[in-house]
């Protein structure tokens, strides 16, 4: 059993999620999305409509036009939309958009904060150019002009990029020594000149780009933070990402582990249900428990980053690492469970196998994130 308990508001919270998404956005909606090719790759229309319950500025300060909660809150969305793999703005908007935001100057809060709670706002984080996660291998390079920035450079796998009408893009400043140092984040306008974009559909149907950013002129007022300390915003931000993410994944690990389950009961051989069978009851048990120490590690993760614990980044290690883990196990027990429709089109559980293998790369890989939980405590 879970550790974690939820309050009446958060059960609320939690069920009104689960309905909603069931509802607007189920398996189908991804598929028809991948289907006819939607370059926006999420409906703007249910994304308004999720604005309008407040869950695009569920962790935004009231004074802002958010509900002024936290990642539980909406680690709890996140799951409810991991369970029938809902393509929305919510990780790149309603957590790295928002988080952003909230460390620049007032003026840019006001200016942008709000029309982000009506989902009016689209804000992707433009910020890897490798092919694996390496946050600090910066070569996008921000250099003083006049009373402003010019950026130049290159970024890949911008979640969301291409329905983004801004985008929180990380630079680093010339001749500053260290890989954390020189780094700067900035908020640009997807059409400001100089930006160029290109579409990409990701092999879990999911959208997002590639952005060239060619002499792009940037104000001072839209440096999100102090210049020195964008290491630690970005290191914020990822952290806020991980765990969010490692939410939305435990949705899709507990769907995954529930359709199996069915399909167990329902499939039969020898005149009996396969489920009945001792070999598959033991991976059944296997997985049960795995799901249940990644949901009580994401939990811990969240609400440790709500209070601002010493050991937040630790447990967000912990949890991306076990939610990768997991996603991977239950998704391929479900695909060899489900026998040979399991790997055709037909069947939805093919769908949970290719969203596992891509947020498993996101944020940092399982090893990624085992590495660092050991770095974070001295080893």
């Amino acid at each position: 059993m879970s550790v974690f308990l939820l309050s009446p508001e958060q059960k609320a919270i939690q069920a009104a999620a689960r309905a909603f998404v069931r509802e607007r956005l189920p398996v189908s909606h991804l598929r028809a999305l991948r289907d006819r090719r939607d370059p926006v790759g999420f409906s703007r229309e249910v994304w308004r409509d999720m604005a309008d319950l407040g869950w695009a500025g569920i962790v935004v300060p009231d004074e802002h036009g958010g509900a002024g909660l936290g990642l539980v809150e909406l680690g709890l969305v996140l799951e409810e939309c991991g369970r029938t793999l809902a393509p929305t703005p919510l990780l790149s908007t309603a957590v790295i958009g928002a988080g952003a935001i909230a460390a620049a100057a007032d003026p840019l809060r006001r200016e942008v904060l709000p029309a982000l709670c009506a989902g009016q706002r689209i804000v992707a984080l433009a910020a890897e150019e490798q092919p694996r996660f390496a946050p600090y291998a910066v070569a996008t390079w921000a250099r003083r002009s006049g009373a402003g920035w010019v950026l130049d450079g290159e970024k890949v796998h911008v979640v969301d990029g291409g329905a983004a009408d801004q985008l929180v893009v990380v630079g680093r400043v010339a001749g500053v020594p260290g890989d954390r140092d020189g780094l700067v984040l900035f908020l640009v306008d997807r059409d400001a000149p100089g930006v160029s974009l290109q579409r990409l559909a990701m092999v879990d149907s999911r959208a997002a780009a590639r952005v060239r950013f060619d002499q792009v002129a940037v104000g001072e007022e839209r440096v999100l933070g102090v210049v020195g300390q964008g290491a630690d915003l970005l290191d914020a931000l990822f952290d806020r990402a991980t765990a969010a993410l490692a939410a939305e994944m435990l949705g899709g690990i507990q769907e995954a582990f529930e359709r199996t389950l069915a399909y167990l009961k329902e499939r039969k051989q020898f005149g009996v249900p396969i489920g009945s069978f001792q070999a598959l009851k033991h991976r059944a048990a296997q997985m049960f428990c795995e799901i249940e120490l990644t949901r009580s590690v994401v939990h811990a993760a969240l609400a440790a980053l709500d209070r601002g614990a010493a050991d937040a980044r630790i447990l967000v290690s912990a949890a991306k690492a076990k939610a990768s883990d997991t996603f991977i196990l239950v998704a391929n027990e479900a695909i060899q469970m489900h026998g040979g429709i399991g790997v055709t089109d037909e069947l939805d559980i093919g769908f949970y196998l290719k969203r596992a293998r891509v947020a498993e790369m996101t944020f940092g890989t399982a090893a990624y994130h085992r590495d660092r939980f050991g770095r974070l405590q001295g080893y």
